[in-house]
């Protein structure tokens, strides 16, 4: 029993170092897999907003039915001087040319939110360009002006979205602050939410036909000036080259990221 007990010991001890030997030799050989598969799941995202160091933000404006307010909203961003940028469905262009001219001739960007609005996931890479091309085209027969912007309908991307948009030389736009103005809250819920929620180089999301957002948008507007904000439209809030996208679809540029 005793000779028993012995042997057993230093067996043990042999097969702990072999153990551990084993896992350190294992977390090296592993460590490598793990850093490979955490880039390759990263997300190729739209941009949502921008780094900004100055209280400037977007206000954007999606239309692809309705074109109740739009000539009321043209007026309330007139009368603040304030220069937005309207992501247009190509059958509303086609329904509604006068608006969209409107638009253009008041200085407001005249983006591209796709031809039909379909989910675009769903669509091939072919398929995903013509919606885009498409609706260029006839922004650009009304306005002179190529866009440069794209929305995707309903907000729904993934990476084929964004790099298909990226190949033809699109950038793709989300939001960071979402007014939900399309749930026909009341003009006061809109005006806080938006006003509590933009940050320094956010992009903020208005819809052309909502009930309420003609009566919240000088609020909006009013309640952002007091918190020291101005206004650009989104290609000029946005960087073009040596920029990179965090986690969470804020634009940095690249020197920063870097650091």
């Amino acid at each position: 029993m005793i000779v028993f007990k012995t042997i057993s010991a230093k067996r043990l001890i042999a097969c702990t170092g072999i153990l551990c030997a084993m896992l350190a030799v294992g977390g090296v050989l592993m460590q490598p897999v793990r850093t490979a598969l955490t880039v390759s799941t990263q997300r190729d995202l739209p941009i949502y907003c921008v780094d900004a160091e100055k209280k400037v933000c977007s206000l954007t404006f999606d239309a692809a039915w309705g074109n109740e307010d739009t000539g009321q909203l043209i007026e309330i961003l007139g009368e603040h001087n304030i220069q937005a940028t309207f992501f247009v469905v190509g059958e509303w262009v086609e329904k509604y040319p006068e608006s969209v001219k409107q638009l253009s001739d008041a200085g407001h960007e005249v983006m591209n939110h796709s031809s039909t609005h379909p989910h675009m996931p769903q669509l091939s890479s072919e398929q995903m360009i013509s919606e885009v091309k498409q609706c260029n085209e006839k922004i650009k027969a009304i306005t002179g002006k190529e866009p440069t912007l794209f929305r995707c309908p309903f907000g729904d991307y993934d990476d084929a979205v964004v790099g298909t948009m990226r190949s033809i030389g699109m950038y793709t736009i989300q939001w960071d602050v979402d007014s939900l103005d399309w749930r026909d809250p009341p003009a006061s819920d809109i005006v806080k939410r938006v006003v509590s929620k933009a940050q320094p180089g956010s992009i903020i999301l208005f819809h052309n036909a909502a009930t309420n957002t003609p009566e919240a948008l000088p609020a909006v507007i009013d309640g952002l000036i007091e918190k020291g904000f101005s206004f650009v439209p989104v290609s000029q809030l946005i960087m073009t080259e040596n920029y990179e996208i965090d986690h969470t679809g804020r634009q940095i540029a690249a020197d920063d990221a870097a650091q």
